[in-house]
């Protein structure tokens, strides 16, 4: 659920009526408005009126500021269930949504985006071999070197378990296997030092087009398709 931005003052005119008012100590002082929000008439803001007013207006103040508070709180409440539990990536549910708004974008204006699905290559290994604490920071590790070698217009998600992706922006797929390829050289280049281990990191990715008749789980599953098929290839 989404709070709209607060608006405008609606109280602005009554606002202004009132401390005239109090400055002419009652008088028939004008406000520049047309006609008071409320219909009162300059002879109906008695000193008992303009008190209740004032309150009126204090509270009103009060709950705005209770209403833009709820909005901060809600504004991070949806970062952090977009964010991976473990590294600072999408996780699959906000990366899905991204990949949708990508399909709409390439779907309206023709500009071209790809997909890249990665899996790190025997990676339960270096869990069973390590331990799992030691497998979380080689994750980490990953997405920090993945998040590196990316623009900020790419999107960077956690997929689940070991697998990753990245939605390259404005690439056609030959543009994209080439920055795959360059991703894959980053991560994979050197191994990911966790406590008193060097673990190898090696993995395998899989890229397609993204294509505007197809759903973004569909694009997923083909991308995934691309990886396991270059797996197969590697054995």
């Amino acid at each position: 659920m989404k709070i709209s931005g607060v608006r405008a003052d609606p109280f602005a005119a009554v606002r202004r009526r009132v401390a005239l008012q109090s400055a002419a100590g009652g008088s028939a002082a004008r406000a520049p408005d047309e006609a008071a929000f409320l219909g009162l008439g300059e002879a109906d803001l008695t000193p008992q009126v303009q008190a209740a007013l004032s309150r009126l207006l204090m509270e009103i103040d009060e709950l705005r500021g209770e209403v833009t508070r709820l909005k901060a709180h809600l504004s991070e409440a949806e970062d952090l269930a977009d964010q991976d539990v473990l590294t600072p990536l999408l996780n699959r549910r906000a990366f899905v949504r991204e990949l949708s708004r990508n399909l709409s974008f390439v779907q309206r204006y023709g500009t071209p985006a790809s997909l890249v699905y990665f899996d790190l290559d025997g990676f339960k290994g270096v869990n069973d071999r390590f331990g799992h604490a030691v497998g979380d920071d080689a994750l980490r590790a990953v997405a920090k070197r993945l998040l590196t070698q990316v623009r900020e217009t790419d999107v960077v998600g956690r997929i689940g378990g070991d697998e990753f992706a990245v939605i390259l922006i404005q690439a056609d797929l030959e543009t994209a296997k080439v920055k795959a390829q360059q991703l894959a050289d980053a991560v994979q280049g050197e191994p990911v030092q966790t406590g008193d281990w060097m673990t190898p990191i090696h993995i395998t990715y899989g890229v397609r087009q993204l294509d505007p008749d197809r759903t973004a789980e569909e694009v997923m599953s083909d991308a995934d398709a691309a990886m396991f098929a270059a797996k197969r290839a590697k054995r």
